[in-house]
């Protein structure tokens, strides 16, 4: 197996649509080489703990309306290629994702991180949910699986906090500036929101070295 690591940010829609494409990718190839697991880059890490308005957000990030517009549209061309419905209108704040890292940290613990990093996109993206309130994390845990009330009393905790917070800095110390971000076999990263086809090309590529190291 070959190690696939990502930095992601499940309030980040480059990361939805990225992990969109390289399952589709996968999916499409069946058998696939990669150990995948996810590594927290949190967009905001001064974010309040409660979140903020949406709209101030992102209009404080971009300059204004017309800038925040401007910045979304390639957001909603290629999400909507990619087949995904995300429900801008019903989100109302940009919450803080220190909770959702800690568990989607705890799921990969248990064995299905890539499903709780999926329903966090839905619950946020799709379902217009805020993803810090416990309540809603401890319901997508419960979800997948997870037994809710273990989860809701290590979020009412200060349990990993330090732990995703340092793994969050030695990633943008290492380099790190944006997400999605893809880490193959510890040497090569492959920035941003990248084709089916690229993946189905780098999956063909390590299967063909795999083979003639086996010979």
């Amino acid at each position: 197996m070959v190690k696939l690591d990502i930095l992601s940010d499940p309030i980040c829609p480059w990361c939805y649509i990225g992990k969109t494409h390289l399952d589709r990718a996968l999916h499409q190839h069946g058998d696939h080489p990669f150990e995948i697991e996810w590594h927290p880059f949190q967009l905001n890490p001064k974010m309040p703990a409660g979140g903020m308005d949406r709209r101030e957000y992102l209009e404080g990030k971009f300059g204004g309306k017309e800038g925040a517009v401007r910045a979304y549209a390639p957001v909603v061309e290629h999400a909507e290629k990619a087949g995904l419905k995300i429900n801008f209108e019903g989100m109302q704040r940009t919450p803080n994702t220190i909770n959702a890292h800690r568990l989607i940290h705890w799921a990969g613990l248990e064995g299905f991180q890539g499903f709780i990093v999926q329903r966090l996109f839905e619950a946020y993206f799709r379902d217009a949910r805020d993803i810090s309130d416990i309540d809603v994390l401890a319901d997508v845990a419960d979800g997948t699986g997870m037994d809710a009330a273990v989860v809701r009393r290590l979020l009412d905790s200060d349990a990993d906090i330090a732990d995703i917070q340092q793994r969050d800095a030695h990633s943008r110390e290492m380099g790190v500036s944006s997400v999605p971000t893809f880490i193959v076999a510890n040497q090569h990263a492959v920035p941003g929101a990248q084709p089916p086809e690229m993946w189905v090309k780098i999956i063909a590529d390590i299967e063909s070295q795999m083979a003639e190291t086996a010979e």
